[in-house]
C-alpha cells in the first residue's frame, strides 16, 4: 500500500477546508499550527519534513483542539524540545496521550504501523517508553469504546474508506463528511469563510 502525502492532504483538505477553513501543509523541520491571519486566509496544520506520520500526529492535535485553541498559534500550548527534566517530561506525556491515541487509530486505519514518541532523546531523565505506550493504547481503546471526537471520527472514516475500502478520494471525503454531519449537526465550532 502506498502512502502518498498528496492523498492525506487531499483527504484532510476535502474534509476541513469548506467547514473549518483549515488546510494541511507540508512544512520544514518543525511542525506548527498557525491560525489564519492577514498574510494567509486559511488556518494551517503544518507537519514536519514531509513525514506521513508527522501529518497524522499534527492532525490528531488539531482534531482535539477546541475553537478557542484553534485561534492561537500552536493552540497556545508550551513545547520544550529534547532535554526536558522529569516534571517537564511528565507534563509532556500527559498532554500527548490523547493525540497519540488518535494518531494510533489513524495509522491503523490506513494500514501503517504506529510508534509512540516520548520525544526526549537528549534528556537526562529516564523515560518509561513501555508505560507511556500502554497509556496511549488504553486511551485508543477508550476512544474506540466511547467514540472519537467529531473531526477525528470524520478523518478516521475518510482514511478507512480510502485505504481499507478502496474508495476514491472524493468518495472517502464524502464518507468522512457524512460522519461529521452525524456527529455535529449544528456545529458551533465551525469556521465558515465569509
Amino acid at each position: 500500500m502506498t502512502h502518498r502525502l498528496e492523498d492525506v492532504i487531499a483527504l484532510f483538505d476535502g474534509l476541513f477546508v469548506p467547514r473549518f477553513n483549515t488546510r494541511l501543509v507540508r512544512g520544514g523541520n518543525e511542525p506548527l499550527y498557525l491560525p489564519a491571519d492577514t498574510a494567509c486566509p486559511h488556518h494551517r496544520v503544518i507537519f514536519a519534513r514531509g513525514f506521513y506520520a508527522s501529518a497524522l500526529h499534527e492532525i490528531s492535535h488539531w482534531c482535539i483542539a477546541g475553537e478557542r485553541r484553534r485561534q492561537l498559534e500552536d493552540y497556545g500550548y508550551w513545547y520544550l524540545p529534547d532535554g526536558r527534566d522529569a516534571e517537564q517530561q511528565r507534563r509532556f506525556e500527559a498532554a500527548e496521550v490523547a493525540p497519540q491515541a488518535l494518531e494510533m487509530l489513524f495509522s491503523h486505519a490506513c494500514g501503517l504501523r504506529f510508534h509512540v514518541s516520548v520525544d526526549n532523546l537528549g534528556g537526562d531523565v529516564e523515560v518509561d517508553r513501555e508505560a507511556f505506550a500502554a497509556r496511549v493504547t488504553a486511551r485508543a481503546a477508550r476512544y474506540e469504546r466511547e467514540g472519537l471526537p467529531a473531526r477525528a471520527a470524520a478523518f478516521h472514516a475518510a482514511l478507512q474508506g480510502f485505504y481499507r475500502q478502496g474508495l476514491s478520494i472524493e468518495r472517502a471525503v464524502a464518507s468522512g463528511l457524512d460522519r461529521l454531519a452525524q456527529a455535529e449537526p449544528a456545529d458551533s465550532h465551525a469556521c465558515l469563510p465569509s
